[in-house]
């Protein structure tokens, strides 16, 4: 799919540059012809040479290069290529990128081109976190630009967390689907919950359900595809989950609660399909009930209603918000009544006793309740109910596909 493509890459000044070469050699592989502009800093931890022996061209180095600016070398870097990959994308370059800095020779770039650009932050986890570096990633999204959110492991300074470049193929796969398909989502940012919670009762029990996330992740995915930035905020689950999806793992309800409404005001919609715990214990003991000690009576308490909360929150129709209810009788009556009380704009119900339905399955049927309208959707792959809710929300959010 690359094939006779033009592509750009921009390295910048992090201990990642030496992964670009890695990038070039693949997307070369791949059929694109590779030009690459480099910034002062990232030639300390890379060499030109390298790149240019790996694509067989000139590397821009300088922004007035004497020979590249007899035709404004900047100006047709930035116009001649079909995408432009910013990758390592250090927090120096993004923040650049956001205010139109046009300082040096990859900010300048950045500043005039009118092609797709797709951003792959690298960075100390710290600094990743920063509300700076987020609201300057949230403003690159609302311009169109794709990012590839950093993989979570351990980083070179010896931290721990998001931050590391993602791998090589969520990159390209990005880059794939700003030239190949429409992409409707391009600059929205979407939320989305899946998976159990655990609650504690003791070191070694806790109060739980059978969700394996399949539902929540098929929405994320579908939401990916169209080109919007996801984060899929998940309890324990086994799944793999693509690196074009920024992940924050969470255990308990109030994890999960906390995770959600402190990123809520940042998104174009929310799609709360977790099956979050309703009760917790109201202590948990520090020690491993012994069954020798007789009857164990447990008193719980109520969660904090995610859901509600944030569609009490929110002001005017920002973000979207749909919610899940997985019921044994009465779907559509339970799904309304939630629709109001939650303040929300769609609940996906379904009867989870219902063969093929359900925790733990690869397939579902639904009822999708609006305030207006009832759809129900046959059994079929949770991906293809993944791909209908989030055609849906292109229609919702009134974004040309």
């Amino acid at each position: 799919m690359l094939a006779g493509r033009t592509i750009h890459l921009c390295v910048t000044g992090g201990i990642a540059a030496y992964k670009a070469a890695e990038l070039v050699r693949l997307l070369i592989k791949a059929g694109a012809q590779v030009q690459v502009a480099m910034t002062e800093n990232a030639q300390n931890f890379i060499g030109a040479l390298t790149f240019q022996a790996l694509t067989q061209r000139p590397v821009y180095t300088l922004t007035l290069d004497p020979t590249e600016e007899l035709e404004i070398g900047h100006i047709a870097f930035a116009q001649e290529a079909d995408a432009i990959i910013v990758a390592p994308a250090t927090a120096n370059i993004i923040a650049k990128a956001a205010m139109g800095i046009a300082d040096d020779l990859v900010s300048t770039i950045l500043s005039a081109t009118d092609r797709p650009v797709i951003v792959a932050p690298a960075m100390n986890t710290a600094m990743y976190n920063q509300e700076t570096v987020q609201d300057n990633l949230a403003s690159l999204t609302r311009r169109g630009w794709a990012i590839v959110p950093p993989g979570d492991g351990q980083l070179a300074c010896g931290a721990v967390g998001p931050g590391r470049l993602a791998e090589h193929s969520a990159i390209i796969d990005t880059l794939t689907a700003c030239l190949t398909r429409s992409m409707p989502l391009l600059g929205k940012h979407v939320l989305v919950t899946a998976g159990p919670t655990r609650e504690r009762l003791d070191p070694v029990r806790f109060l739980s359900n059978p969700s394996t996330g399949r539902m929540g992740l098929a929405v994320a995915e579908a939401a990916a595809l169209a080109g919007a930035q996801v984060t899929l905020i998940h309890g324990p689950i086994a799944l793999d989950i693509p690196g074009s999806i920024q992940t924050v793992p969470v255990e308990s309800t109030r994890e999960m609660y906390d995770a959600v409404v402190s990123r809520t005001q940042s998104v174009d919609a929310l799609f709360m399909s977790a099956a979050v715990a309703d009760w917790t214990p109201e202590s948990v003991s520090a020690t491993k009930q012994k069954k020798n000690e007789g009857h164990l009576t447990v008193k719980f308490v109520r969660t904090p209603d995610i859901l509600a909360d944030v569609g009490r929150a929110r002001t005017g129709q920002m973000p979207i918000l749909v919610g899940w209810a997985a019921e044994t009788e009465s779907v559509v009556e339970t799904a309304r009544a939630k629709l109001v009380k939650k303040q929300v704009d769609m609940i996906v119900g379904n009867d989870v006793s219902q063969d093929g339905c359900g925790f733990g399955t690869e397939t579902n049927a639904v009822v999708l309740v609006e305030a207006d309208a009832v759809t129900p959707l046959a059994l079929q792959p949770k991906a293809a109910i993944g791909r209908h809710l989030i055609t849906w929300l292109v229609a919702k959010l009134a974004v040309p596909a």
